[in-house]
């Protein structure tokens, strides 16, 4: 499978396996494994580096591989965001006070998509207010819990919990993972309405604005400024959507500019000002830095 010039699968290796509790996806050997659902089956898909400017794509437990190549071909290229352009970002940032160094350190990591939403905005509603390794110890618990186990060559693998069952629990079901009983609430809220049809990843994509699709999510019973902004880049793969609230951002904005204290509000707007259009794209890039 092609790649963009601009594409480095090591860095995008490198924040895939951030996590040893990552539950979804396995980083090994240079190559990332997961399960994935095509065309109604679950496909075991391996991604590697073939050469300099293509993947190799390794697909079992799928006869024809013809029928799902197409599909699994979709799915890389959003996964790690192969349609995108970045010179635009990359001459953007060459000169920003905060990015340039990044850039070049970084040089052809993509945004790493979160393909289905309702797995975004767990994640998303999961991670508030608490540091990234309790976020995975608690994702983790979800998924091997409520999930659906897949096992391939005696090695077990994850799928997402469906939100047509977290819709069905309880309260208490969800809290005896140490998940607050107030995130616990969010999450049955947000399963009944994606399992209902009244939130999606396709209507949200439909509205073709940034401020109408984060409107539509505010107005969901957990979600608010920093999780709808969050999933707006991880999930629909919106450039210019900016979780400024995110702690993570303010401590990597620390670090770059070597600050003593953490910037406030109306410096990191002043800073980003020089992100314009690619304020997601900058915000991924800092959360690299503190990997």
């Amino acid at each position: 499978m092609p790649t963009p010039q601009e594409f480095a699968f090591h860095e995008c290796l490198a924040y895939l396996g951030r996590s040893a509790l990552e539950p979804l996806h396995c980083v090994e050997a240079g190559s990332v494994t997961k399960v994935v659902q095509v065309e109604q089956a679950n496909v075991l898909l391996r991604v590697q580096k073939h050469d300099s400017r293509n993947l190799r794509l390794t697909v079992s437990n799928c006869t024809p591989i013809s029928a799902v190549r197409s599909s699994i071909t979709r799915y890389v290229n959003e996964w790690f965001d192969l349609g995108r352009p970045l010179n635009e970002f990359y001459h953007v940032c060459g000169h920003d006070e905060v990015l340039s160094g990044l850039v070049r350190r970084y040089f052809g990591l993509r945004l790493l998509v979160i393909h289905d939403l309702f797995q975004a905005l767990c994640w998303a509603v999961l991670g508030q207010q608490i540091n990234l390794a309790f976020a995975y110890a608690l994702y983790a618990r979800f998924v091997h819990t409520f999930g659906k186990e897949v096992e391939f060559e005696q090695t077990s693998y994850w799928l997402f919990p469906r939100p047509s069952r977290i819709a069905r629990l309880s309260v208490k079901a969800l809290t005896t993972l140490q998940i607050t009983s107030r995130k616990a609430e969010y999450l049955i809220g947000i399963a009944r309405e994606i399992a209902a049809g009244r939130l999606s990843k396709t209507g949200l994509l439909a509205l073709h604005n940034l401020e109408r699709a984060k409107s539509t999510l505010l107005k969901v019973r957990g979600v608010g400024p920093w999780t709808a902004n969050y999933v707006l880049l991880r999930c629909l793969g919106l450039q210019n959507a900016f979780p400024v609230e995110d702690v993570g951002l303010h401590h990597a904005i620390k670090k770059q500019l070597a600050m003593n204290r953490k910037p406030t509000m109306a410096e990191i707007l002043k800073l980003a000002r020089g992100w314009k259009n690619w304020e997601g794209y900058a915000t991924f890039y800092l959360y690299r830095s503190l990997l």
